[in-house]
């Protein structure tokens, strides 16, 4: 019996002595191999292009790649959740979104984004907006809005996922534009909504990768975006604001890993992309879908993650989505 209790005082101490010199050590030589950032969302997407840029830029400065993992589906939480199940040395990150925070508060996530992972940085906020085809009868946001009221259930939208904020960005003008009944289709990505929307799917894609090239390029036609004031990119397009709706949209896009990673290794990693954030590619392709960049240290960034879940708990309770 004795026997048992001295192996497992030893080990109890050997473990001691590896969290007390080891992670230290471990910190110091980090990173000595590849870097695994996991994308929530699937390859082609405005998250998708734009991480893989900053990746780029930002183990130049780390010494290893970064290796891009796409874990799509979950309303954007199936990728952090993979996340946060991986031993916190560093070597696992993941893009975390708004996704994660209204999954909470309706009861769809299994870990708590204010408390269970370790926050490195944000790097920016998307921009959404409402888009149809380039030959569709709506010209403008209130013409589609008068025609969604006068045809309840037949007019259908695309967003990258049930719970996502683009999803709740058309559930709240629903019900502040008086109750309208839209479909809602349900995509793995904004790629895939951009395909639905192009191939005559859907009625309406909504999100931020339906801005950009497809927009430039004709083939849709931008109605209104959920901003605070008008894009420079597209200075014709008003936000919902100027026609009357009084919402205003963004959702945030930041770098966390699991829970207790060691500080010397967050500040690595949180060096490393606040330089490739000044990368002029990555700043480029941020341009591209019109997504504002926002830089936040880890402590800022964790301070903004409590303040905008609670926020969106709110909206999440407004919308009569709360979990039971």
């Amino acid at each position: 019996m004795y026997g048992k209790k001295s192996i497992i005082l030893g080990l109890m101490a050997c473990i001691g002595l590896i969290l007390a010199f080891g992670f230290p050590a471990m910190a110091a030589e980090y990173p000595t191999k590849p870097i695994t950032l996991v994308i929530p969302f699937p390859a082609g997407g405005s998250t998708d292009l734009t991480t893989r840029a900053l990746a780029n830029a930002a183990e130049k400065f780390l010494g290893q790649p970064i290796i891009i993992e796409n874990k799509p589906g979950g309303g954007a939480t199936v990728g952090p959740t993979l996340v946060l199940a991986k031993p916190p040395d560093g070597y696992t990150i993941g893009i975390f979104t708004d996704g994660c925070k209204i999954a909470y508060h309706m009861g769809k996530l299994r870990f708590d984004p204010m408390a269970d992972m370790t926050h490195i940085t944000h790097v920016g906020n998307y921009l959404y907006g409402i888009a149809v085809r380039a030959d569709s009868p709506h010209k403008t946001i209130q013409e589609f809005i008068q025609y969604s009221k006068q045809n309840p259930k037949k007019v259908s939208y695309a967003s990258v996922g049930v719970g996502t904020s683009p999803h709740f960005a058309m559930e709240e003008l629903s019900i502040v534009a008086g109750g309208i009944e839209w479909i809602h289709i349900p995509c793995k990505g904004g790629a895939e909504v951009n395909t639905a929307l192009l191939g005559g799917h859907v009625d309406v894609g909504v999100g931020s990768s339906i801005l950009g090239s497809l927009v430039e390029a004709e083939k849709f036609r931008l109605l209104v975006i959920y901003a605070y004031q008008r894009s420079e990119k597209y200075p014709q397009v008003p936000t919902l604001k100027e026609v009357g709706y009084k919402l205003v949209n963004t959702s945030s896009l930041g770098i966390i890993g699991p829970k207790g990673m060691p500080k010397p290794i967050v500040q690595k990693l949180h060096d490393a992309f606040k330089k490739g954030m000044e990368d002029s590619e990555f700043q480029s392709i941020m341009k591209k879908f019109d997504m504002v960049l926002l830089y936040q240290n880890s402590e800022d960034y964790e301070k903004f993650t409590l303040q905008d879940t609670e926020r969106i708990g709110k909206l999440v309770k407004k919308l009569g989505l709360q979990k039971k």
